[in-house]
């Protein structure tokens, strides 16, 4: 049976004080004072069509297609307002955090957000045929000149507790975007996640192509999803993701009569042992969306918090922080 999101037993964290205790320890011991740490730039994998507009213009390239400091206990939950409580504490908590959950490095800060959201148009090539700038926008950076990226997850055949204490310890941010079919099971998993400050958005009932669906079976798969969302969560997503990155004008015109804003999909995708990525440089950019999966060993050899470990040093090495997607889009 669904378990309603005042479920959490299944994201249950250890008692303040024992996680607290041997942090704050470990951060008197090395005498470092209190402080935001560094801030960026200081220093369902399956086989599925290529992401993109399935209509791609004459000689496009398909292809191409809350505040604390040391006497708080680091998670708890925070407001989805894109404050970062963990840079309040110490950098030798910070640092232990890390060195708890196995990241060789401790995350770098994302700056504050802007006071006005950037505006965000349609990338080129991924536009479809007949739409016009009234359609919700087909993304894959958000334009910043931050050293920022997005992490994004998908679907939610797993529901690994670790991971969210895991990123609520860390203060990572992160967006997820759901079908029903993966998720129906255990909506109190993600009623957690988004207590902890997860925004839940949509990715369609049953993850179907949605280019080989007729009108009313899109709107289906998109628009029934909204309200499947709304109900179990309590605020209807403006945001989208079409299974495998594949959608035509009907997909935009249905998801945006039901609300849906802004269309992201990614341009780089994490997996617990490698990285993939759209663009032939093969590196991450400033506003670079991360695509990955809540998926685990059974399915591609590894666990939510391993895959975590591997982005983020490949996010961190770089020079990049993740910041909520939501505070941009």
């Amino acid at each position: 049976m669904p378990r309603s999101g005042r479920d959490r037993g299944s994201g249950a964290h250890r008692p303040a004080c024992a996680v607290l205790a041997a942090l704050l320890v470990a951060a008197v011991g090395s005498g470092c004072a209190s402080g935001a740490g560094e801030q960026a730039g200081d220093t369902e994998h399956r086989d599925r069509p290529l992401a993109g507009n399935p209509e791609p213009n004459p000689g496009s390239n398909p292809a191409a297609g809350h505040p604390g400091g040391p006497g708080q206990r680091p998670g708890q939950g925070r407001a989805p307002d894109g404050s970062h409580e963990n840079a309040q504490l110490a950098p030798a908590v910070r640092a232990a955090l890390a060195k708890k959950w196995g990241l060789e490095r401790t995350p770098l800060i994302a700056p504050p957000p802007p006071a006005v959201k950037p505006r965000i148009t349609t990338r080129e090539g991924f536009e479809v045929k007949g739409g016009n700038d009234s359609l919700p926008p087909v993304f894959t950076t958000v334009p910043t000149k931050d050293r920022i990226v997005f992490l994004t997850m998908d679907d939610g055949s797993e529901k690994d507790p670790e991971l969210l204490q895991m990123m609520d310890e860390l203060d990572i941010p992160y967006s997820a975007f759901l079908s029903d079919y993966e998720v129906s099971d255990n909506y109190g998993y993600f009623g957690e996640a988004q207590r902890l400050g997860v925004s839940i958005n949509n990715h369609t009932l049953n993850h179907p192509y949605l280019p080989g669906l007729p009108y009313d079976e899109q709107e289906r798969e998109i628009c029934h999803q909204q309200e499947i969302i709304e109900k179990q969560f309590g605020k209807r997503p403006v945001l989208f993701r079409p299974p495998y990155g594949n959608y035509n004008g009907d997909t935009l015109r249905i998801a945006q009569s039901c609300g849906i804003k802004a269309v992201p999909l990614w341009n780089a995708e994490a997996f617990p042992d490698h990285m993939e990525w759209r663009e032939e440089d093969q590196d991450l950019h400033p506003g670079d969306i991360i695509l990955t999966h809540f998926r685990g060993r059974g399915e591609w050899g590894g666990s939510m918090a391993d895959l975590v470990r591997a982005v983020m040093k490949t996010v961190t090495d770089r020079g990049y922080a993740v910041a909520r997607l939501e505070d941009y889009v």
